[in-house]
């Protein structure tokens, strides 16, 4: 009785142990771990050319924001070239970029700039 005891024991703790390791494994559907990928230029003027149509944007304008984005997405691929840099930098780099595009905006345009930013924020940051 005293052995059937033990087996049963140990048998509920190998289950045991066994399921948090296998709980424990990261997935392969869990999204993106680390920075996200840097878009190419044709990207970025896809990118560039969807933000002037959602918040009407000249062709001034919007060759202002095009070289913006271009030269913050190369200032982005030089930080992260020599490994991963610090968090606060890159979101200072982000911040001053945002700064840049909404001095090229009027008032209204930059309402809709900052909507247009929420929306299209990684649902990652969205949980922050």
């Amino acid at each position: 009785m005293k052995i059937q005891k033990i087996t049963k024991t140990i048998l509920i703790l190998g289950i045991a142990l066994i399921s948090v390791g296998v709980y424990a494994q990261p997935g392969g559907d869990r999204g993106q771990e680390g920075p996200p990928k840097l878009p190419s230029d044709k990207e970025i003027v896809t990118m560039v050319s969807d933000l002037a149509t959602d918040i009407d944007l000249s062709d001034l304008q919007e060759a202002t924001v095009l070289q913006l984005y271009k030269d913050h997405f190369t200032e982005v691929k030089e930080k992260t070239k020599s490994g991963r840099p610090k968090r606060e930098e890159m979101e200072s780099l982000k911040s001053d970029f945002e700064a840049k595009v909404k001095e090229a905006l009027t008032e209204d345009q930059e309402k809709l700039y900052i909507n247009y930013l929420k929306k299209n924020q990684s649902p990652k940051r969205k949980m922050r």
